[in-house]
């Protein structure tokens, strides 16, 4: 008798909800602003609520699919090629905020930098998988996916997108352990690249700041410290209970990006003590789920699949909260699933759905 295909019923329901969550908490953040920028209050929300829709649609799809189809060099290469043309184009694009970061078409836009993760992680599970016992021979396997990363990450980098480069290299980091590189390669890797990271912040003026705010944000707290200091405040201000769903004052211009970067100081503002633990437990039990699906892989690419993109996840969630409670330096990383932001929602539910597919296969 043939197996029942099911999905990890537990990651399914706290995805849904972390959505949720993240649609009532978008509306509550981005209404003031969306009315003064835009002339309606639901601006930010609407957008939100579509490409929660799309993404839910691109997560069942991907649900139904087989994950090992995506084991085929067919459907790896051409990826890789594709994800390395965008990462290209968008250098060419017209920059907001000073960076090339977003391909606009229309009114939608996307970066490609959120498609890398995923690329990344399909290419080394693949071949990690293939290479099999012969995972720490350097020039067969070790160096395409060094070379692979260090392409990757030096293109999210040009861009101005230092922090989404180190999540990228951190999550290949991993996956390569996972996969079983010994430990004297990393070392080789940290002496190399630790010095290229300080060039990186150090050639940089705006970088050298969000360093020194980090330290000390209130030697410029009108400056520099700035954006640190107000979620630090709206995260204080809330409490234990919060301030009341809708009623967070930090939101109305004083906090940056409330709907996007600093959304979870909203959270904290407005749902206190109790809705932050409430959402960073959401993510512990992500990762927990996540990594029993890696675990229970029938294969060695699922294994590292559902590995990979469990950690493209739950990292980067972990860098937000961070940085909103101020242990890391500032960096534009959304929240997943909560921060508004159309590419990051739609890639991260993809991610979900692969990972869900993996778990129907778990022995």
């Amino acid at each position: 008798m043939a197996k029942k295909l099911s999905s990890d019923t537990a990651l399914f329901a706290v995805t849904v909800a972390l959505v949720a969550t993240g649609l009532v908490m978008v509306w509550s953040s981005s209404s003031a602003q969306a009315q003064e920028s835009y002339g309606n209050a639901y601006h930010f929300l609407i957008k939100q609520v579509t490409w929660a829709a799309l993404g839910l649609l691109v997560m069942g799809a991907a649900m139904r699919m087989d994950y090992r189809k995506l084991r085929q060099p067919v459907v790896v290469y051409p990826a890789v090629v594709l994800t390395t043309l965008l990462l290209i184009v968008v250098l060419f694009m017209n920059p907001v905020n000073g960076h090339h970061r977003w391909i606009r078409l229309g009114g939608l836009s996307f970066q490609p930098a959120e498609l890398a993760k995923l690329t990344a992680v399909l290419f080394l599970a693949y071949h990690l998988e293939r290479k099999g016992e012969r995972v720490n021979e350097f020039l067969p396997s070790l160096f395409p996916a060094l070379l692979l990363l260090g392409w990757f990450a030096y293109l999210i980098f040009i861009q101005a997108d230092l922090g989404s480069a180190l999540v990228l290299l951190a999550i290949g980091g991993v996956m390569l352990l996972i996969g079983g590189v010994r430990l004297r390669y990393f070392a080789g890797l940290a002496v190399l690249g630790v010095p290229l990271l300080y060039q990186a912040v150090m050639t940089a003026a705006y970088r050298r700041d969000r360093i020194e705010a980090f330290l000390n944000p209130y030697s410029d707290p009108r400056g520099t410290g700035y954006q640190v200091i107000q979620s630090l405040i709206a995260v204080g201000t809330g409490g234990v209970a919060g301030v009341g769903f809708m009623q967070g004052r930090q939101k109305l211009f004083y906090l940056p990006y409330p709907y996007s970067d600093f959304i979870f100081a909203v959270v904290g503002e407005e749902l206190g003590l109790i809705g932050a633990c409430a959402v960073v437990l959401a993510f512990v039990v992500f990762l927990w789920r996540g990594v029993r699906t890696a675990w229970k892989a029938p294969d060695t690419f699922g294994m590292l699949l559902a590995a990979g993109l469990t950690l493209a996840v739950v990292l980067q969630a972990l860098i937000n909260v961070s940085v909103v409670v101020g242990l890391l330096p500032t960096k534009g990383i959304p929240l997943p699933f909560l921060s508004a932001g159309g590419s990051s929602l739609l890639f991260t539910l993809v991610a979900v759905g692969l990972v869900l597919n993996v778990s129907q296969h778990a022995d």
